[in-house]
């Protein structure tokens, strides 16, 4: 009797506990079965039926919270780690929180956070994918302003609040790897974006250099959607500039990516999505041209759980050289908790 009632009291203490402080657990299962075939040299491209995970987003478990300190001021911490539905493995080996793992304030001023977590040119990249910017979206294997740093560590992020639909970040990732002979390395990120009514526009940019490196590689993306109602048309254009189309940094190199698309309601729980993308390299960046088509469509079961599949396809082309395609059909099952 004496143990169940200081078992209660150690409960009832604990819940007091998380209620007060506001912690939340929260997460996102995602799977699919698919049939893959990557881009390859020519001659070496395999078919693959293949049970993955994350195909309409990172499969992931987290754990957030925040604390009321008065004045309107806040403290807040998330640390969120991503793994394989399918197999049960980590993500990213060897870290305990690989998707973010932050603290920080936010207030009517704004919100700073210091940690690890995505970068401000990360916030708005995928607002001009179609295919919800999942795996099936046309740019998969096609673009290349998407390929960089996306959450460096010991990073410091600051967002502003919204004014009249405009806000805007600003993320500096510290290399902490001087040495005596050679400078540290860095990535420094911003966006600009405005949201009212039907649309949205927004403006990022990175740039990331290597330890000890002379030039940087920097990333701007232009991306911009309208709502009509019945359908939203999506678009993004992406500059790449001293990085090859292998993301080897290199002066004089750079790539410019344009994708378009639309996103057509069906009811209230069906939308299908559609886009194409397509991506030109300088002689310097490997002088190849990209293309790729996606479709892919999301059926609402829940507001929790949804069902998705679709179909994408994507071109490289090269003079003198032979066209390697890839493809990827697959259907899947999301559910947030």
């Amino acid at each position: 009797m004496k143990k169940s009632l200081i078992a209660l009291a150690v409960l009832a203490a604990s819940g007091a506990s998380f209620a007060q402080s506001s912690v939340t657990i929260y997460g996102i299962a995602d799977v699919y079965l698919g049939s893959v075939n990557p881009i390859a040299p020519a001659g070496t491209n395999i078919t693959q039926t293949k049970i993955d995970s994350g195909g309409f987003a990172g499969s992931r478990f987290g754990f957030k919270g925040s604390e009321d300190l008065g004045g309107g001021l806040k403290a807040n911490f998330l640390l969120e780690q991503g793994f394989n539905i399918d197999n049960g493995s980590s993500a990213a080996a060897g870290q305990m929180f690989a998707r973010q793992s932050y603290v920080g304030f936010s207030g009517g001023w704004g919100e700073v956070k210091l940690g690890k977590m995505w970068t401000a040119y990360d916030d708005i990249n995928g607002s001009g994918n179609s295919g919800f910017d999942t795996n099936l979206s046309s740019n998969n294997e096609v673009t290349r302003s998407g390929g960089y740093n996306a959450n460096p560590g010991n990073s410091v992020y600051y967002s502003s609040p919204d004014f009249g639909g405009i806000s805007g970040a600003l993320t500096y990732a510290l290399g902490e790897n001087k040495t005596a002979a050679v400078d540290a390395g860095s990535v420094v990120a911003g966006h600009i974006k405005y949201a009212g009514g039907p649309v949205f526009v927004a403006l990022g940019y990175q740039t990331e250099k290597a330890t000890g490196a002379a030039t940087s590689g920097d990333f701007t993306r232009l991306t911009g959607s309208y709502d009509f109602g019945v359908a939203k048309v999506i678009a993004g254009f992406g500059k790449v500039a001293g990085i090859t189309s292998t993301g080897a940094i290199l002066s004089g190199a750079e790539i410019n990516d344009v994708e378009l698309g639309a996103d057509f309601p069906i009811g209230k729980a069906l939308v299908i999505s559609g886009g194409f993308s397509r991506s030109v390299d300088n002689a310097t960046a490997g002088d190849f041209t990209r293309t790729g088509y996606g479709i892919a469509a999301k059926y609402d079961l829940s507001k929790r759980t949804l069902i998705y599949g679709g179909y994408r396809s994507a071109t490289s082309t090269k003079t003198g050289l032979v066209d390697t395609n890839g493809t990827l059909f697959s259907i899947g099952m999301n559910h947030s908790f």
